[in-house]
């Protein structure tokens, strides 16, 4: 099943079906009102939500309509909790180069890093990414996040990925320049970690076929930085860590509730030649290269976009369409 959350003038928005092409949607309030209360209420919703999703496929679902993705929020526009883990060494090994010059910090290996993120205020795929100053250091990571249900306190890796109830792609929105002050107080992320945009859709797992393998999906992500390709990354290649990883280490201590949302982290493989999923890395490869970094983080008026293409071209979340823009005046 493909998910959507359609804008209304609630805040947990109108639950919709959309069709496995992104063309249709349909109204699935009826049987949910909203995302929330169907991964509340899985057990129930999960039938009669994939009973109409197969409708809509066929062309059967009375109702349905174009789907816009200017009209939809994030799949959850709020969660009761949302975790972001590191999953990829190459991506801690390249921090190291872009902010630690006394290579203090290690990636580990024997479990993984995780953080609490700002989960009472997302983005929505085509939302602007709002900032104070420009010398916040603005930055994107391409990431995807998973959505699960109840899970209990000491779940295993083992049994960990049959809580997961949907995937999607995230940004988890980064200023860097704030970052290490923060860190240094040994406190952890605040102020640098804004709100996160989130993909058009949430997928079921199943709906991803065998690209969906050890609980990694293995496909490209896509970034483009005004129209100019950034990164071509492939998700299932190079984790160190996979969501079952990072559930069985957040409910070490505690449980989960269903709608916790969970980060894998910025995608990042050592190949040459395929890009970035944050710039944060391109400034690490700077220095490597030229002693320097020399990619600018974002500017007010930049264009980005995060998309997943299938075997077939098929996009499978829809993109992330965001332009980067100064804070509103109060």
């Amino acid at each position: 099943m493909k998910l959507a959350s359609l804008r209304n003038n609630s805040r947990d928005g109108q639950l919709l079906l959309v069709s496995r092409d992104l063309c249709l949607a349909v109204n699935a309030a009826d049987i949910a009102p909203n995302l929330q209360h169907a991964l509340d209420h899985w057990e129930q919703a999960e039938a009669p939500l994939a009973a109409r999703y197969r409708e809509l496929n066929q062309g059967k679902a009375a109702g349905a309509f174009a789907f816009d993705t200017a009209k939809v929020g994030p799949p959850l526009p709020r969660a009761y909790q949302f975790v972001d883990g590191s999953g990829y060494q190459n991506h801690g090994e390249l921090m190291k180069k872009a902010f630690d010059t006394s290579n203090s910090i290690g990636f580990p290996t024997d479990q993984p890093l995780m953080y609490q993120a700002c989960s009472d205020d997302f983005m929505g795929p085509c939302d602007p990414i709002e900032a104070g100053d420009e010398t916040w250091g603005v930055d994107f990571e391409g990431e995807l996040a998973v959505i699960v249900g109840d899970v209990p306190r000491q779940t295993t890796r083992e049994a960990a990925a049959e809580y997961i109830r949907l995937v999607m792609l995230a940004n988890d929105v980064s200023l860097r320049n704030l970052i290490m002050g923060e860190l240094a107080k040994g406190f952890g992320f605040y102020q640098s970690k804004p709100a996160s945009s989130f993909s058009p859709v949430a997928v079921t797992p199943d709906e991803l076929g065998g690209a969906w393998r050890d609980a990694r999906l293995h496909l490209p992500l896509r970034i483009t930085l005004n129209g100019k390709e950034f990164g071509c990354v492939n998700a299932g290649i190079g984790a160190t860590f996979s969501f079952p990883d990072f559930i069985a280490h957040a409910t070490r201590t505690r449980k989960l509730a269903a709608g916790t949302i969970i980060g894998g982290g910025t995608v990042s493989n050592a190949e040459p030649g395929v890009g970035s999923s944050c710039i944060a890395e391109r400034r690490a490869l700077d220095r490597i290269q030229f002693g320097e970094a020399r990619t600018p983080f974002l500017k007010f008026g930049d264009q980005l976009r995060i998309e997943m293409l299938d075997a077939s071209g098929l996009s499978v979340f829809g993109a992330i369409e965001q332009k980067v823009v100064p804070f509103p005046r109060q």
